[in-house]
């Protein structure tokens, strides 16, 4: 028993030094490396940054799924700050839209309301612009001026929008604008491509390539790869658009040494073409340059084949024929017709075959360059909207000027110091009723 006990008295003694050992060395550990205040102030900050980080993440992932790569490419563009800047964006942002839905400019207006409304719904469902959704409201400018004044007014006005998209036409833009420069609110032109645009004022923007970056490449392309020296024009002279296009046309002709045979005028909505392509016919030119609306071209074009102007002929044009409505307008006959053009269907800027793919299920018809700027218009007031942090027009307006080779379906884009558009025309042709690259 006193053996048993002094060793009961032994294991005690131990196990209390052991734990007064452990005691002391977790307290020992606790007050060694206390975390210096400078550290635990960039601990914080780290993961502060990390959060924000996380989120502007979130957001990128968010957009790219819903819209690809321009909505990714813009919060890349935007950045930390950016990502700052939207989260203090609330409510609703009410921004107009002005298309041509009705009237002689109705082949253009409709998808591009088709497109501006698809980018909104995404912008908004991705959570791009924070908590604050946009809200879009649309106005038929029924294709002319007469339209395309009182719906500026009602938006401005009435509506108290911070920036307008649109209108379809240059020659409504031409009296629109004005209206919306003298109340200081932002105008984005997707379509507006004629001269005398963004010179209205200093709150006036397009992302729709002027012809005076388009038609000079398109006739030393053409020119170089046809060979032809003499050409018939025709164009109509009582739009902004056509007669602005018209006048580039015969410079870049006069600039490459091509004679004009003739020059050929109609109106607008005109459908009897008859008696200046017989004109053309006589003269046997080896192309005919068209300065039209996508409807006259078309007819043009099926009248001219019709009366034997042959193939080996080409139809040459701008903007105007951009529009898949041509060749299921003129069939057979729009065939080769070649145009210079802002936007094709299946180049690989970042985003864009999503935005064909998400377009063509949603509204059964693939989107032509009208809906792809329209489309992109509305990412890029997004994305300023998005850098400045603030939903008036002054700011986006200063935001814009700022946007600097920012993805879109358009490919890089900027604007240059006049507000007009910076990014790369093609040359597309028409095969088997589609646009492809003109080579």
């Amino acid at each position: 028993m006193t053996i048993k006990r002094g060793f009961l008295k032994v294991s005690l003694l131990a196990a209390l030094v052991m734990l007064v050992s452990l005691v002391l060395a977790a307290c020992g550990d606790n007050t060694a490396t206390p975390v210096p205040a400078t550290t635990a102030a960039a601990t914080k900050a780290a993961t502060t940054a990390a959060g924000a980080t996380t989120a502007a993440g979130a957001t990128t992932a968010a957009a790219t799924t819903a819209s690809g790569a321009t909505t990714a490419a813009a919060t890349t563009a935007a950045g930390a700050t950016t990502a700052a800047a939207a989260s203090t964006l609330t409510g609703d942002i009410p921004i107009g839209a002005v298309w041509s839905l009705t009237g002689g400019a109705a082949i253009y207006g409709p998808s591009q309301k088709n497109a501006a409304d698809m980018a909104v719904d995404e912008i908004n469902k991705s959570g791009m612009l924070g908590t604050a959704k946009i809200k879009l409201i649309t106005e038929d400018d029924r294709s002319v001026k007469e339209g395309g004044i009182p719906a500026f007014d009602k938006l401005i006005n009435q509506d108290k929008v911070v920036a307008i998209l649109g209108p379809t036409l240059s020659s409504t833009a031409l009296a629109t604008n004005p209206v919306a420069q003298d109340k200081k609110v932002v105008v984005l032109g997707v379509s507006n491509t004629a001269g005398g645009i963004v010179e209205i004022g200093n709150y006036v923007f397009r992302d729709s390539l002027p012809e005076a970056s388009v038609i000079p490449n398109t006739v030393k392309a053409t020119k170089e790869k046809l060979g032809y020296k003499n050409v018939a024009v025709m164009y109509g002279d009582d739009d902004a658009f056509t007669k602005s296009g018209y006048d580039v046309f015969k410079k870049a002709l006069d600039d490459n040494g091509v004679k004009i045979l003739t020059t050929e005028t109609f109106k607008k909505g005109d459908t009897d073409f008859s008696a200046q392509l017989t004109k053309i016919k006589s003269l046997n030119p080896d192309a005919i340059i068209v300065s039209a609306l996508a409807e006259e071209a078309a007819g043009i074009m099926s009248q001219g084949r019709q009366l034997g102007i042959p193939t080996t002929v080409k139809f040459i044009g701008g903007n105007g024929f951009n529009s898949a409505q041509l060749a299921k307008l003129a069939g057979a006959a729009a065939e080769d017709a070649i145009s210079g053009a802002a936007w094709f269907i299946s180049n690989d800027a970042n985003g864009n075959q999503n935005f064909v793919k998400a377009y063509t299920a949603k509204y059964g018809t693939a989107p032509d360059q009208f809906a792809a700027q329209a489309y992109a218009g509305v990412y890029i007031l997004a994305t300023a909207i998005k850098n400045t942090g603030a939903a008036n027009s002054t700011a986006i307006r200063d935001s814009l000027a700022k946007l600097k080779d920012i993805d879109t379906i358009l490919g890089k884009f900027s604007f240059d110091d006049t507000r007009n558009p910076v990014h790369t025309p093609i040359l597309q042709i028409v095969k088997n009723g589609k646009f492809e690259l003109f080579k």
